[in-house]
């Protein structure tokens, strides 16, 4: 997005795990064994439990990247997202108020850092848990210090500005739920908003996306996923949010 102040914007983000075979041995052979003993435990064959091991590499800073950054000004509707295409950056185009912008994975951190630093309030799902501490590991690895803490305190009535609200953590009331605490996909169905996640693409589906080049696919599921939140945003902001 342009720079310039922002009194929200919805955040979220596309991880994709490096190439298993790039991996240091040592890393390598450590899922290889988690593999093998929940395919004991669960009996099962190790085949599948590697696969399934591997995906969720994707979920973790150590082992994966960020390859699409989405920000949509919950007021205006325009937004942006900024992905990961290896040999396309510079490739702008424009969708529905969207700008497409490819880059590299430090180039997409910090144009998130710049919209970041120019809003009041800063929302996602699951974000304190996901998507905040993935930027804030991922932008140091590349160098970039974040220009806002996305892991300030957790209580919204005691967070510095720009404000960090996470729907998963409102919605479950600070872990008031637990262990009861829904996907997206839950959320929207229970507050009847289109789920991203009944489109052609999942999140599961990113990481082979990624291989096969389909970058700027990724990055229009991205959008789904920001306006499921920006919707279920709307609701929780209008029913639940009591700081008003």
């Amino acid at each position: 997005m342009d720079t310039g102040y922002y009194r929200t914007v919805i955040f979220d983000i596309e991880t994709v795990a490096r190439p298993f075979e790039q991996l240091d041995p040592s890393l390598q052979n450590k899922v290889i064994d988690r593999a093998v003993a929940r395919a004991n435990e669960e009996s099962m064959e190790s085949d599948v439990i590697l696969e399934e091991e591997k995906n969720l590499l994707a979920l973790n800073s150590l082992y994966a990247e960020v390859v699409a950054i989405g920000v949509l000004d919950a007021e205006t509707d325009r937004g942006a997202v900024y992905y990961v295409a290896p040999g396309q950056e510079g490739k702008e185009i424009e969708e529905d108020g969207i700008k497409f912008s490819a880059l590299s994975e430090e180039d997409a951190l910090r144009r998130f850092w710049e919209v970041a630093r120019a809003c009041r309030k800063l929302v996602g799902f699951n974000s304190r848990t996901f998507d905040g501490p993935f930027l804030s590991i991922r932008s140091a690895v590349n160098g970039l210090r974040p220009s806002v803490d996305l892991m300030a305190n957790r209580y919204l009535k005691l967070q510095p500005a720009p404000q960090h609200i996470d729907l998963l953590d409102q919605l479950t009331f600070y872990g008031a739920t637990w262990p009861r605490r829904g996907s997206l996909h839950e959320w929207c169905l229970a507050f009847g908003i289109p789920s991203p996640k009944t489109s052609d693409v999942s999140g599961s589906e990113v990481g082979r996306m990624f291989t096969s080049g389909q970058y700027l696919d990724i990055a229009r599921y991205n959008v789904l996923d920001l306006q499921a939140t920006r919707e279920l945003y709307r609701r929780w902001d209008e029913f639940l949010n009591f700081q008003k």
